[in-house]
């Protein structure tokens, strides 16, 4: 008896079956960061990201979103999942900040957070605080949530960290969002998940950091692999002030996405800093939903040895008079490789836009190598947009004039690369991390 077959059903299955588990590391991955299955709306959420990495490879050069950055160091490591483990928070604490949330290897530690004497109209703290109908509103559902390694932090969420900022409540002091990873005898993955919502008229700091243990034997030598994501949504006249700071390992691994959703008349600022690290990417995306939107990036990457930092920053601004303002700084030593690509989007509906880019690369030494490409596409035809880059080195007559001031050569590289620094980490609105970044600016670019 011949049974009719649905043509349909048997294509989409026989294509399933041929593009399940492209990639074997990622299959690699992806079976150690997935938990036991549950049921709920959230399994239903990890299960469909799951199957996006499965369908999925890691990107290559051949790629052009990911041309200069060569993943396949990552590649080579066999990553068990972190577990939670005790730190101290005495090399971590910023004494400027008083609510603050710890997370070791992902995993959330309420002993070391601090969440009391919060005003009214705020929540902070881990998935726990907000209902499963207001999560399943704004979790994972940021544009760009397909993304490989977006995909990947997905398939394996359990826990986030989640600010929760009432209508029209100012929030006074920075919020500390403290992320570290700890590697032992074997390579571990982290998968940091954060989720910010201020809703109409609200304002809010963030300090999201990322760092390793610093008190640990060889610390610098830990090899680990930090796949976070930041999704953000700045409701109506809302306003948010967000710091993130990336300091890892010589040898860590750091994929970081912070997308972001500003409605009509947000104001949103990113300051992003990254030091260190074997391999950094951060990937920043903006999404313009209401028309008056502002928008400020600040950026500065540090790297010297033979790591590589990477920023990838889109910016969509689909309606009237947004105003979108960045500056994205590389101060790039030895070996190093900085790369920048920065797109800002200005399609026909989004008149009387006013954006400026600008990248600016600092190298020290003649084997720096920094890959830049700021684009602007518009199709709107009455707007204010401009964008550019520089590449230079330490000026010859500029180090000559403060030798003249008494200043020796040494010390004169370091004042003049501390400058070109602080004119970023000047933004961060604690003074401590500030004080403690340039000190870490000075020891890397001066190796």
């Amino acid at each position: 008896m011949n049974v009719p077959i649905n043509v349909e059903t048997f294509h989409e299955t026989s294509l399933q079956k041929n593009l399940l588990d492209r990639d074997a590391f990622l299959t690699d991955l992806l079976s150690g960061v997935t938990t036991k299955k549950e049921d709920g709306w959230l399994q239903g959420l990890r299960d469909v990201a799951a199957n996006w990495v499965r369908h999925s490879v890691i990107p290559n050069t051949r790629e052009e979103e990911w041309r200069f950055t060569d993943l396949s160091p990552l590649k080579q490591v066999k990553f068990n999942l972190g577990m939670f483990e005790e730190i101290s928070l005495e090399d971590y604490i910023l004494p400027e900040v008083s609510q603050r949330l710890v997370f070791v290897n992902g995993v959330y530690s309420p002993n070391l957070s601090n969440t009391e004497n919060l005003p009214s109209g705020l929540m902070v703290g881990n998935l726990d605080v907000l209902s499963g109908e207001v999560l399943r509103k704004y979790l994972a559902q940021a544009e760009g949530a397909n993304e490989v390694f977006t995909a990947l932090n997905t398939a394996g969420l359990c826990d986030a960290a989640v600010v929760w900022v009432g209508k029209n409540v100012v929030v006074e002091s920075p919020i500390h969002l403290l992320f570290v990873s700890v590697s032992g005898e074997s390579a571990t993955i982290s998968q940091p998940r954060v989720l910010v919502v201020a809703e109409c008229g609200s304002q809010v700091g963030l300090i999201e950091e990322y760092t390793n243990r610093p008190d640990a034997e060889n610390a610098e030598e830990e090899v680990y692999f930090t796949n976070g994501v930041t999704e953000i949504w700045v409701h109506e006249n809302a306003q948010v002030s967000h710091s993130r700071v990336v300091w890892e390992g010589d040898a860590a691994f750091h994929v970081g996405k912070t997308a972001v959703t500003q409605a009509r008349s947000s104001r949103y600022t990113c300051n992003a800093v990254t030091v260190g690290g074997k391999i950094s990417r951060h990937n920043l995306e903006i999404l313009q939903t209401g028309e008056q939107t502002e928008t400020t990036l600040n950026g500065l990457t540090v790297v010297a040895d033979n790591q590589l930092g990477d920023t990838h920053s889109a910016i969509a601004l689909n309606h009237p008079h947004g105003i979108s303002k960045q500056l994205h700084k590389c101060i790039i030593g030895d070996r190093a490789h900085g790369v920048f690509n920065g797109k800002v989007f200005v399609p026909k509906p989004a008149q009387l836009t006013d954006a400026a880019q600008l990248n600016r690369n600092l190298l020290l030494s003649p084997k720096a190598r920094v890959d830049t490409k700021p684009q602007l596409e518009i199709t709107a035809d009455n707007v204010k947009c401009a964008h550019g880059a520089t590449v230079s080195q330490l000026e010859d007559d500029q180090i000559f004039y403060l030798q003249s001031r008494g200043i020796d050569e040494v010390n004169a590289r370091k004042l003049l690369v501390n400058a070109f620094a602080a004119e970023i980490i000047n933004f961060i609105p604690v003074p401590s991390l500030r004080d403690k970044l340039l000190k870490t600016v000075t020891s890397l670019t001066n190796k």
